[in-house]
């Protein structure tokens, strides 16, 4: 029997996963637009852009010896600065549980073409073995699988002792997960995800060793002028300071600075956390008492609490075969879309159907409790129209 139509929507239906919703209060009346139409290497630009990775500096507790440049091209444009300035000089383990991460597995193996590079590549769903990541090796990996919703648990699997470098894409887990800076040392991600800026920018943190490689190691390939940190052993230490590479968007920038205000407002990274905590809580209480659906990642320990990745494991949805189960989940998605209760809650292209809910700390709990009856509903709604048809 089909559940009754809710009538309480969520005040905000926005649950995409990049760009994420705006914090509370968000305003853009509020900007300085000052300097619209001014350079970003007037005085005034470049004392914005420094005020950004100070915020970004106070608000993760990044250590004052690391260095943090803004890039472009998001985050894909930081890790990929990472991997083509600092790979090459030793073996290379490559982990990765979904589409992003696998990105990175494509750049090393197929673009770099990197000779003794490792790739380990579970199913959707599951964490690599972490453990056989060599410490005399350089390491990638993404902190929590967007396109998953697997994180990484902690960071007791890598070497205090390492010879090789780390180099973390933490996009959709920085400000809200507790990141060990002392095991970090490259950190990339862009302001799109936890912190509900504007996308197109991205930042990157690296620690002495990284900076160390980038002054010993040069690459046997050309590097691209936007993924450029060193020239001729010379690192562009200005780019760690207010030198951007390519022009950035100043209004983007006043947005960031407005989203890392209000973090700083609320309590820093920990209210952050929290807020988060309290969204995802609420979804996984549902999940326990629902027995039509569930988490895509199987070990609760991996799951994330921000890109929340669900899949419906009723027999009679299993029973329709991959095409059925994607129509089936597209018909759910469509009526949370219509109903304007979730804009954009479709698992990610690649992953297996079902649902993505972003729960990072710009989405209010209050929001996601709405949301679970519509899901309810949707969902009753799909089934009895399949099992009609079918």
């Amino acid at each position: 029997m089909t559940p009754a139509k809710p009538t309480v929507k969520p005040a905000d239906p926005r649950f995409s996963c990049g760009p994420t919703a705006k914090h509370p209060g968000w305003d853009p009346a509020k900007f300085d637009y000052s300097l619209m139409g001014r350079s970003h290497r007037s005085r005034e630009a470049r004392e914005k852009i420094q005020e950004v990775n100070d915020r970004v500096r106070r608000v993760l507790g990044v250590p004052d010896d690391y260095r943090i440049g803004m890039t472009a091209g998001s985050d894909t444009g930081a890790v990929e600065m990472a991997l083509w300035s600092l790979l090459g000089a030793r073996p290379v383990d490559l982990f990765a549980w979904e589409a992003f991460g696998l990105d990175w597995v494509v750049d090393a193996l197929e673009e770099l073409k990197l000779p003794n590079a490792r790739r380990f590549t579970p199913p959707y769903g599951e964490l690599p073995d972490l453990g056989l990541a060599n410490p005399d090796h350089d390491c990638v990996f993404t902190w929590n699988g967007t396109a998953a919703g697997v994180r990484v648990p902690n960071g007791d699997w890598i070497s205090p002792h390492r010879k090789g470098l780390t180099i973390c894409d933490a996009t959709s887990a920085v400000f809200v997960m507790d990141l060990p800076w002392d095991k970090l040392d490259v950190t990339t991600f862009s302001w799109q995800k936890v912190l509900g800026g504007e996308p197109q920018h991205g930042t990157i943190i690296m620690s002495p060793r990284a900076i160390q490689r980038l002054e010993t190691h040069r690459p046997s390939w050309p590097i691209p002028k936007l993924y450029r940190l060193a020239h001729k052993g010379r690192v562009n230490l200005d780019f760690f300071e207010t030198e951007v590479i390519n022009t950035p968007s100043l209004l983007c920038i006043e947005d960031a600075l407005d989203a890392l205000r209000w973090a700083e407002r609320i309590g820093g990274r920990p209210a952050m956390a929290e807020r988060t905590r309290k969204s995802y809580a609420l979804i996984e209480a549902w999940v326990a008492r629902t027995p039509w659906i569930d988490f895509l990642a199987r070990d609760p320990a991996t799951r994330s609490p921000t890109s929340v990745c669900l899949e419906f494991s009723d027999p009679d949805y299993l029973a329709l075969g991959p095409r059925g189960r994607a129509e089936f989940a597209r018909g759910v998605q469509t009526l949370l879309d219509r109903e304007r209760v979730a804009f954009d809650a479709n698992a990610y292209k690649d992953a297996p159907p079902g649902l993505r809910i972003w729960c990072g700390a710009t989405v209010e709990a209050a929001n996601v409790a709405a949301l679970l009856p519509w899901i309810e509903w949707a969902y009753a709604t799909v089934k009895a129209e399949t099992l009609v048809t079918a």
